[in-house]
C-alpha cells in the first residue's frame, strides 16, 4: 500500500510503519507547502492510497467523499513521534482489515 505522510507529522515516522508499505513524506516527494486541494491532486496522481495526517480539520475543508483514496487523522496528545508511533498499529490494523471508509481517525 501507498501511504503518504503530511508535513504536519515528523518525518521519521515514516520509520514505524515496518517494510510491509510504501510510505512516504510530503518532503520526500518535494510537495512542501502545497494547498491541501493541490496536494490531494498529486496524491491521486501519483496512486496513494492513503493519506495520514494530523489535521482534525481536513475533512471539512474538502469534499473527501469524491476521493479515491483514504484520510487517516492521528489524534495523538500532541505532534510528536513518541506520542504518534503508538496508534501506528491501529493503522496498520484498520489498513490490513481493508474496506477502509474515506476518513478515519486513528486515537
Amino acid at each position: 500500500m501507498k501511504i503518504l505522510l503530511d508535513e504536519s507529522l515528523p518525518r521519521k515516522l515514516k520509520n514505524d510503519f515496518g517494510k510491509d508499505h510504501e510510505v512516504w513524506t510530503v518532503r520526500d516527494k518535494g510537495w512542501l507547502s502545497k494547498k491541501n486541494g493541490e496536494l490531494l491532486k498529486l496524491m491521486i496522481n501519483d496512486e496513494f492510497e492513503v493519506f495520514v495526517t494530523a489535521d482534525r480539520n481536513l475533512q471539512y475543508q474538502q469534499n473527501a467523499k469524491t476521493l479515491p483514496l483514504t484520510i487517516a487523522v492521528l489524534c495523538g496528545t500532541d505532534n510528536r513521534r513518541s506520542s504518534l508511533q503508538n496508534l501506528i498499529p491501529s493503522l496498520l490494523k484498520r489498513i490490513h482489515e481493508g474496506n477502509l471508509p474515506i476518513i478515519i481517525e486513528i486515537t
